[in-house]
Formats: structure tokens, sequence, C-alpha cells
């Protein structure tokens, strides 16, 4: 009887932590400049695709709402938490919306401490 063996799958599972978080832009004006202002952070990769623009990181990313608004050429304040999650379509890691940012991470923990005690008591 004669053995066939597969090639191994570059799309297999891996369940191990990667410390990274991300978003998908849509591919406009305003996820263009979101794009070129995340790309100044040393831990972030922006992939270019026909529809949308990845942004992922490794760590923590910070999209700080007033260095977007003076990208687009508008006022402090234009571009909030509703003009992020409008340009948005999908994400992973933790996300936390402040007033004048968003914050990525790909740390659960980091997160938590983050959000020191806002978080909930513990149930036992």
């Amino acid at each position: 009887m004669t053995g066939f063996k597969t090639a191994e799958s570059p799309f297999k599972a891996n369940n191990t932590a990667s410390n990274m978080a991300g978003v998908t832009l849509m591919n406009n004006q305003v996820g263009v400049v979101v794009a070129d202002v995340m790309d100044k952070q040393e831990n972030v990769t922006i992939t270019h695709l026909p529809s949308m623009i990845r942004v992922d990181c490794v760590g923590r990313m910070d999209f700080v709402y007033d260095e977007i608004s003076e990208a687009l050429g508008e006022e402090e304040g234009f571009y909030d938490a509703s003009e992020f999650e409008e340009n948005m379509s999908t994400h992973y890691g933790k996300m936390i919306h402040m007033d004048d940012r968003t914050v990525m991470f790909g740390n659960l923990e980091e997160a938590a401490e983050f959000i020191g005690d806002m978080l909930p008591p513990e149930v036992k």
C-alpha cells in the first residue's frame, strides 16, 4: 500500500499567545491618513490591501485622536471614537476607548493592569 504525505498548511492553527493586536481599516481617504499616523509608531506594521488596510502591532498601540485630526487637516476633536469605529471593520486584541485615544493591547494582562480599578471585583 502506498502512503501519501500532504504538505503542511501555512494556515494551521496556533494557540500560542502572539502578543499582537490589530485593526482593519477601510482603504479610503481617512483610513490612509490614520495608517500614515500609526506607521510612525516603532512596533506597528501597516499592510495596504485593495479594499482595506491592516494595522498590526506587537504589544501596545495608541490611536491618538488629536494627532489623527491634525493629519487630516481638521480641528482638534474632529477625530474621535465614533470616527474610529466608522472606519474600522474588525479588530483583534484588547481594545480600550478613552476620551482622547483608542488603545490596543496584544497582552490581556497588560490591558487589565492599564484599566486597573475599572475591572469588576474577582468572583470567588
